[in-house]
């Protein structure tokens, strides 16, 4: 639900800040007064395009503002947490259009796209007036409309599952199909590859492996002589090798220890050392000895390297890598061999998975076309009632239409506003003030089609009069029992059944112009309802009128709440 709307630097608006409250809102005012200019800044908040020349004169940038409570709004505040800009239960949507024409926008203090600002108004606020893109004449919105109307959420979801299963599996036969168009010569290339991986049998780190010896291998003098003068270092050298130094300074704490304790630990260390050099040695010897224990191995090591290389090459691969394609070719010729078999399951199970789907969006069709009968009788009665007496509404249903997630159905709302006129799409309807008051009629017959919490109508009652009116105003408030609803209008006999009624006033000193809005008490609606119905000359007998008109409808409100 709208709770605030502020307003800076827009057209002939200098400030504005308006609360709002549940139920039915009007605004009224004198023709001119500005009350469209406030629709106008709700939807460039919730991402309506927008030029520099909607800034105020004077100023560098127009300043839009929206706070909503979305506590029972789950789908918005879904949406804001996939976006990451969730926020409790509480939405600030921001829109700065500067006098150069840029424009930003920001949600819950977050910088966001227009696109982004404007797929979450879509889901908080939908405009029904003369100058807005309507959501109705979408075609999406008619048939979800329809779906919701005749309870069909069941129906429709079933529909969805089965279409995206059979898609599943059509893509994987396609692709199938596709590797099966050069299946022969995909089996002679990866039977000889597999037959190439399986003679050069590479283990897993072996490249690494190789490579390491190949170093030892070249280095092996170098090695040779280090480990020599090593060996002659520790045992093999004379007079003074490690192993005889450190069996002489034993000798000698030893038998110093023999005076003094101390020196204990200085005999352990230095038995432990010539221990450690003794095993030194040995490991010395023997890897001196297996340095000359393969002459040829070089040559072998070579040889595998080179080998392991030309086919990383062939593969476009590091050698280390080869492990893992031999794998990969091995599971592609496999599939191969069987995709035969497998084709023909998979056929199968696509063809099942169809007729599953044909089902589903046969049942689906089935419902809506008798939906359909009952929607169209309902809104062509509303449609009476809103002063479009022997207008028409149709759902037409065209049932050969491309499957889809939402089943075979192309679903067009079709109107013929006033007798002798052939029914034509929505969308072409000439007059906006029908285009309106046909989206009221469809909101209200089938409100729990729409999960939107706040409908903004402009000028609804364009064109109308008398009993009329009053019936407008009465939908509106049946409507405003469910939602929160926003209307601008002429009437008296509209503003009389608001909840809550503001004023919208133009004022001038001779060299600016602004607006002031203000929120109408009791006495002040009497005389604004007085001003609608008596025009320039206000008599008692107009307030009289006016009072009258307050009051029914207080009674009429109390009356509908107790029943």
């Amino acid at each position: 639900m709208l709770t605030r709307l502020e307003i800076r630097n827009f057209a002939i608006v200098d400030q504005a800040t308006i609360e709002f409250r549940g139920g039915l809102t009007v605004l009224t005012g004198e023709t001119g007064a500005g009350k469209s200019i406030l629709v106008d800044a709700i939807g460039l908040v919730i991402g309506e395009r927008g030029n520099g020349n909607l800034v105020r004169s004077g100023c560098d940038r127009a300043e839009f503002s929206a706070e909503f409570d979305l506590s029972r709004h789950d789908e918005a505040r879904a949406w804001l947490s996939e976006q990451a800009l969730d926020a409790d239960n509480d939405c600030l949507l921001r829109r700065v259009v500067g006098a150069d024409g840029r424009s930003r926008a920001f949600i819950n203090g977050n910088a966001v796209t227009l696109q982004n600002l404007k797929a979450l108004g879509e889901i908080l606020l939908d405009i029904h007036g003369q100058h807005f893109h309507q959501s109705l004449v979408r075609r999406s919105i008619q048939r979800d409309l329809l779906d919701h109307f005749g309870a069909l959420a069941h129906l429709r979801a079933a529909t969805e599952s089965a279409f995206h299963e059979w898609q599943a599996l059509a893509r994987q036969l396609e692709e199938l199909e596709s590797a099966n168009l050069d299946r022969a010569a995909r089996l002679e290339l990866l039977g000889f590859q597999s037959r190439e991986f399986a003679s050069l049998n590479v283990k897993p780190d072996e490249f690494a492996d190789l490579q390491a010896e190949r170093r030892m291998l070249q280095n092996s003098g170098r090695l040779a002589d280090a480990v020599i003068d090593a060996m002659r270092a520790v045992y093999d050298g004379e007079p003074d090798n490690a192993q005889r130094l450190l069996a002489e300074a034993r000798r000698a704490i030893e038998a110093a220890s023999a005076f003094d304790d101390r020196l204990q630990p200085v005999l352990e260390l230095l038995t432990e050392a010539g221990i450690q050099v003794s095993e030194a040695y040995d490991s010395l010897r023997r890897y001196a000895e297996s340095l000359d224990a393969d002459p040829q191995r070089r040559d072998q090591v070579e040889e595998r390297l080179a080998a392991i290389q030309s086919v990383a090459r062939k593969h476009r691969v590091e050698p280390d890598q080869l492990a893992q394609v031999c794998e990969r070719v091995n599971e592609q010729l496999l599939a191969l061999e069987n995709a035969e078999s497998t084709g023909a399951e998979l056929a199968a199970q696509s063809r099942l998975a169809e007729s599953a789907y044909r089902d589903a969006a046969t049942a689906l069709g089935k419902a809506r076309r008798k939906t359909a009968k009952r929607f169209s009788s309902e809104v062509t009665t509303a449609m009476a009632d809103l002063g479009m007496t022997g207008g028409v509404f149709e759902v037409r249903l065209d049932t050969s239409a491309e499957p889809k997630a939402s089943g075979t159905d192309d679903i067009e709302y079709l109107i013929s506003p006033n007798p002798g006129q052939a029914p034509m799409p929505l969308a072409k309807i000439a007059s906006g003030g029908e285009l309106s008051r046909m989206s009221l009629a469809i909101q209200v017959i089938a409100i729990d089609g729409s999960t939107i919490p706040t409908m903004i109508f402009d000028e609804v009652d364009s064109g109308v009069g008398g009993a009329v009116a009053e019936m407008v105003g009465r939908h509106l408030r049946d409507l405003g029992e469910r939602r929160q609803v926003l209307c601008v209008t002429h009437l008296a006999q509209v503003a009389g059944l608001a909840d809550n009624h503001f004023r919208v006033m133009k004022i001038t000193d001779g060299n600016s112009t602004r607006i002031a809005i203000n929120q109408l008490n009791d006495a002040e609606r009497i005389e604004e309802l007085a001003r609608m119905l008596g025009g320039m000359k206000i008599t008692k007998k107009t307030r009289d009128h006016a009072a009258e008109m307050l009051g029914n409808s207080r009674r009429s409100q109390k009356t509908s709440k107790a029943g």
